[in-house]
C-alpha cells in the first residue's frame, strides 16, 4: 500500500514538471517565431536601396564625429498621402532636421525623390499599431548606434529644427527618456484604456521623442508587445511597451503641452490667423491635415526667423558703430562700410551715404534720431486711441488700420514676453490689459517711434501675494535694417514676353504689369468687352455738356468700344437742353450707341443707376461704369478698368482724384485745362468714395447683389450699400486649400464655378472728380446729410491752406488762445 502510494506522488510530480517544461519551450518557440516574423517585416524595401542609402547615411558618419547624427526622425504614412503631406513634410522641414528623416510606409511604398520605407507584411489600415511598432524596430536594426534620439511622428505634423536641436541638445541621450505630451484618454475612454493609476502615455500626434537608451531597451521585447494589445490606440501601446521594459513613463510636465503642441480643432486647425503665442514658443504643431497649409506655415516661420537675422544684423551694426567710437575711426571712414568693392563706395564730396552706413543703422535707439533743419521738417506725431488723429490726412480721424493695429499689437506682445522672461524666478507675472492711448510717427531713414500708455496688471504669486492694477509708459523705436535688393539673372521684361507669345499671358500678366511699368502699346492686346458708361443726372447742363465732350473725345474718336446711357431725371419741359445735346451727338456718330432712359420725380441715383443696371440696352457681357457727370477721363482709365475688371471674379472701384476749391488759391478749377494737376495742393484722393464703379452685368444682377438699393432717395449712401452687398459674396469660403488626396477630385471644380467676387481698389489719378460748389439739403436723413457734409468740408482745400487761413485771420489766433486759457483755468 505505501509502495504504490509512493508510486502515484512520483507519477504526479514528473507529470507536473513536464508540464512546466513544455509550457518554457512553447513560450521560447513562439516568441522565436515573432522575432522571425518581425525580422522579415523589416527587410530591405523593395527599391533595392540600403538603409542607408535610403536616408543619405556615410557609413563613417558617427554620433562622435558628425553633428548631423543627433536625431533619427520616422514618419508614419501612408501610401496615398506619400506626394501630398510626406512630400509637404520633406519640401518644408524635413530637409533641415539636425539628423535624418524617413518616412514609413506600407509593403510596396516607394520613391525616387523621398526617403520612403516600404515596410514587409504592413499594410495601411487604421489604426496603425503594427506600423508604429516595426517602424521602432526598423529604427532599432539598423540606426541604434548612429544617432543619439529618435522620433515618432505623423505625416500631419510641422516641427522647428532648430528648435528641436536646442531642446535636445541640452537632455542627456545616454539616460532612457520617454518625451511627449502626457496622456490618460479623454472622458469617455476612462477606465478602457487597461491603464493603471501611475500609468500614462505619449500623444502620437504632436510626436513621441525617445532616447537611444530607451529604444535599446524596449525594442527587443517589441514582438511581446504586439501579441498582447490591450486597444486600439497605437500611442497607449507604445506608451505601455514601453513603461513595462524601459521602466519610464511619459514625461509628466505642464510644459509640453505647448512645447508639444496638439490642436484640436482638427482639420480648421492653423488655417488662420498664424501670428499666435503658440505658433511662436512650440517645437511641433499638430495637426496640420492639408499640405498647402504645411507650406503657408512654413513660411510664416521662415519669415520669423528672417526678422531675427534682421535683428541680429542690426544688433551687430550697432557693436561696430560703437567699437568704431573707442577705436577712433572717423565717421566718414571708407573702412566702415560692410564687404563692398571700392568701385561701390560713395564719393566723398557727394555728400550721400552707403545704404550699409553704420552711421545710420549702428545709431542705439532714442527718439531723437532726426534732428529737423526747419520747421518744415518737424515730423508730424499721430494720436492713438480708440481711433487714428493725424495731421497728414485729408481725415484727420481715422480708423486704425489692420497694418496699424497688427503693428501695436506685435510691439506689446515681445514686450510684454521681455518683461515676464524670469517671472517664474521673480515669483510675479504682469499681464497687458489695455492700450490707453499713445503716439506714433514715422522717420523714413530711421524707423518708426511709439510713445505708449498701457494699463497692466501686476501679480504677484510668492511671498506676500497682491494683485495690483499700474499704468506705465512704453517708448518704442522699431529701427529700419538695411535695403535689400535682389536681381534677375535674366531680363525680366524680355522673358516675359517671349513666354506672353504662347497665349494667354500676353492678354492676362503683361496687361497687369502696364499700370506699374511703361510699355509698348502694341503688346497690350485690346480687350473684346464693350464698357457701357451709365450717367444719371438731373440739371447740371453746362457740366453735362462738359461730360459729352470728354466722352466723344476719349470714347468714340479714340474708338474705345465703348457705349452710353443717361438716365435723366426731372420734368420734361425741363429737360429739352439735355436732350438736344445728346441728339446733337448721335447726328455726328450714327453708329455708336448713345441711349438715354428719362425719369420724372425726385432724384434718386441708387434708383438710376438699378433701372440702367437692368435695361436691354446693356448685355451679360457687358462691363458696366458707373460714373458721375463731374468726373474727367481719359483713354489710360478705360485700359484699367478692364485690366482691373474680372467677370465673376473682380469689382473694380477705383480711388478717384477730387479737386479742392480753386477759388481759395486763385486758380481754375472748372475742368477746362487738358490735364488736371495732381498734387497734395490741389486736391485728394477720394478713399471714402464707391461711387465710381466697373463690373459686369452678369454680376450685379447676381441673387445675392440684385442691382442697387432703391429706397434710397436724393444725395449718397447708395454706394457704400452697394459695397456691403459685393463684400458678403466675396466672403463665400473658398474650398482650395484642400489636399486633393482627400476629398473628391469633382470638389474642386465644381467649388471653381461659384462666383466670388473681390473687391479691387486703386487710385487712377487719370479719373478725376471736378470741384463744384455742393449744397447739402437739410431734408436728407442724418446719415446722408452727415455724409454730405463731410464730402464738402474736405474739398474746401487741404490742411496746410486751412491752416495758412486760419493763422491768418488775427482774430482766430486771439480766440483759440483764450480758449486754451479758460480750459486751462477750469482744470
Amino acid at each position: 500500500m505505501l509502495q504504490h502510494t509512493m508510486t502515484k506522488r512520483k507519477t504526479l510530480i514528473i507529470a507536473c514538471f513536464g508540464i512546466v517544461l513544455g509550457l518554457c519551450i512553447g513560450t521560447v518557440l513562439k516568441n522565436y517565431s515573432a522575432l522571425e516574423i518581425v525580422k522579415r517585416c523589416s527587410m530591405r524595401p523593395t527599391n533595392l536601396k540600403t538603409p542607408n542609402e535610403i536616408i543619405g547615411l556615410n557609413d563613417e558618419d558617427t554620433i562622435q564625429n558628425s553633428q548631423r547624427n543627433l536625431v533619427f526622425v520616422g514618419v508614419m504614412t501612408a501610401k496615398n498621402f506619400i506626394e501630398g503631406r510626406a512630400r509637404a513634410v520633406y519640401d518644408t522641414w524635413g530637409k533641415e532636421v539636425p539628423g535624418r528623416i524617413a518616412f514609413f510606409s506600407s509593403e510596396g511604398s516607394y520613391s525616387e525623390e523621398l526617403p520612403v520605407v516600404g515596410l514587409k507584411n504592413v499594410d495601411d489600415r487604421y489604426p496603425p499599431q503594427k506600423k508604429s511598432f516595426m517602424m521602432l524596430y526598423y529604427m532599432y536594426e539598423h540606426y541604434i548606434d548612429r544617432f543619439e534620439w529618435f522620433i515618432r511622428a505623423d505625416d500631419d505634423v510641422y516641427m522647428e529644427p532648430d528648435k528641436l536641436e536646442r531642446f535636445l541638445r541640452s537632455i542627456d541621450s545616454s539616460k532612457p527618456q520617454f518625451i511627449g505630451q502626457a496622456g490618460k484618454g479623454n472622458s469617455e475612454e476612462f477606465g478602457l484604456l487597461s491603464l493603471e493609476f501611475d500609468e500614462n502615455f505619449c500623444m502620437g500626434g504632436p510626436g513621441v521623442i525617445l532616447s537611444s537608451e530607451t529604444l535599446r531597451r524596449v525594442a527587443p521585447h517589441i514582438p511581446t508587445c504586439l501579441k498582447n494589445l490591450y486597444s486600439t490606440h497605437e500611442d497607449v501601446e507604445v506608451g505601455r511597451c514601453v513603461q513595462k521594459f524601459a521602466g519610464i513613463p511619459c514625461t509628466w510636465n505642464y510644459e509640453m503641452q505647448y512645447i508639444l503642441r496638439h490642436n484640436s480643432s482638427g482639420r480648421n486647425a492653423y488655417t488662420g490667423k498664424l501670428k499666435r503665442k503658440e505658433i511662436h514658443n512650440a517645437i511641433t504643431l499638430h495637426p496640420i491635415k492639408q499640405a498647402p497649409l504645411m507650406y503657408r506655415l512654413h513660411s510664416y516661420i521662415q519669415g520669423l526667423k528672417a526678422e531675427e537675422l534682421r535683428q541680429e544684423s542690426l544688433l551687430l551694426h550697432r557693436d561696430i558703430k560703437r567699437m568704431a567710437k573707442y577705436l577712433d575711426v572717423p565717421d566718414e571712414s571708407t573702412y566702415m562700410l560692410p564687404s563692398v568693392s571700392p568701385a561701390a563706395v560713395p564719393d566723398a564730396d557727394n555728400g550721400k551715404r552707403h545704404f550699409e552706413d553704420h552711421n545710420i543703422l549702428g545709431i542705439s535707439p532714442e527718439l531723437n534720431k532726426f534732428v529737423p533743419a526747419s520747421t518744415a521738417d518737424l515730423l508730424d506725431w499721430s494720436f492713438i486711441a480708440r481711433s487714428l488723429y493725424s495731421a497728414g490726412s485729408a481725415n484727420p480721424k481715422q480708423k486704425i488700420d489692420s497694418a496699424m493695429r497688427e503693428g501695436l499689437e506685435d510691439v506689446i506682445t515681445e514686450v510684454m514676453e521681455n518683461i515676464n522672461y524670469y517671472s517664474r524666478q521673480r515669483g510675479r507675472v504682469i499681464e497687458f490689459r489695455e492700450l490707453l492711448y499713445g503716439y506714433h510717427r514715422l522717420d523714413a531713414l530711421h524707423g518708426q517711434d511709439l510713445i505708449l500708455d498701457l494699463l497692466l496688471i501686476y501679480k504677484k504669486y510668492r511671498g506676500k501675494k497682491m494683485t495690483v492694477p499700474v499704468r506705465r509708459h512704453l517708448y518704442v523705436q522699431r529701427a529700419f535694417t538695411g535695403i535689400f535688393v535682389k536681381e534677375q539673372d535674366e531680363d525680366f521684361y524680355n522673358v516675359t514676353l517671349q513666354q506672353s507669345l504662347l497665349g494667354s499671358l500676353l492678354q492676362n500678366g503683361m496687361a497687369r504689369l502696364s499700370s506699374h511699368f511703361t510699355m509698348a502699346s502694341n503688346l497690350l492686346a485690346p480687350s473684346p468687352d464693350k464698357i457701357v458708361f451709365v450717367l444719371p443726372i438731373a440739371g447740371r447742363l453746362a457740366t453735362f455738356e462738359r461730360f459729352l465732350l470728354t466722352y466723344e473725345r476719349v470714347c468714340i474718336d479714340g474708338s474705345q468700344n465703348c457705349d452710353l446711357l443717361v438716365v435723366i431725371f426731372g420734368p420734361p419741359q425741363e429737360l429739352t437742353a439735355h436732350l438736344q445735346l445728346l441728339a446733337d451727338l448721335r447726328s455726328r456718330h450714327i453708329y455708336n450707341q448713345i441711349n438715354y432712359i428719362q425719369r420724372s420725380g425726385q432724384f434718386s441715383r441708387g434708383v438710376a443707376l438699378d433701372i440702367a443696371a437692368r435695361s436691354s440696352y446693356i448685355q451679360q457681357q457687358d462691363i458696366i461704369l458707373f460714373i458721375d457727370v463731374d468726373m474727367v477721363f481719359n483713354v489710360v482709365t478705360l485700359q484699367r478698368v478692364r485690366l482691373h475688371t474680372q467677370r465673376g471674379r473682380q469689382v473694380y472701384l477705383p480711388i478717384v482724384f477730387s479737386q479742392y476749391d480753386g477759388k481759395r488759391r486763385n486758380v481754375d478749377s472748372s475742368g477746362s485745362e487738358a490735364t488736371p494737376r495732381i498734387d497734395d495742393e490741389s486736391g485728394y484722393f477720394r478713399q471714402f468714395g464707391f461711387g465710381i464703379c466697373a463690373i459686369y452685368k452678369s454680376d450685379i444682377l447676381d441673387e445675392d447683389i440684385n442691382g442697387f438699393d432703391k429706397d434710397i432717395t436724393g444725395w449718397g449712401l447708395e454706394d457704400v450699400k452697394f459695397l456691403e452687398k459685393i463684400v458678403r459674396v466675396g466672403t463665400r469660403q473658398r474650398g482650395f486649400l484642400v489636399n486633393t488626396a482627400e476629398v473628391p477630385l469633382d470638389y474642386n471644380e465644381a467649388a471653381e464655378q461659384w462666383r466670388r467676387l473681390t473687391v479691387f481698389r486703386a487710385p487712377d489719378p487719370t479719373l478725376v472728380h471736378i470741384y463744384h460748389d455742393i449744397s447739402c439739403d437739410v431734408q436728407l436723413d442724418a446719415p446722408q446729410y452727415n455724409m454730405c457734409l463731410g464730402t464738402k468740408a474736405n474739398s474746401l482745400g487741404s490742411t496746410r491752406l486751412m491752416e495758412q487761413l486760419f493763422f491768418n485771420n488775427q482774430q482766430n489766433v486771439e480766440f483759440i488762445t483764450d480758449f486754451n486759457r479758460q480750459r486751462q483755468q477750469t482744470r
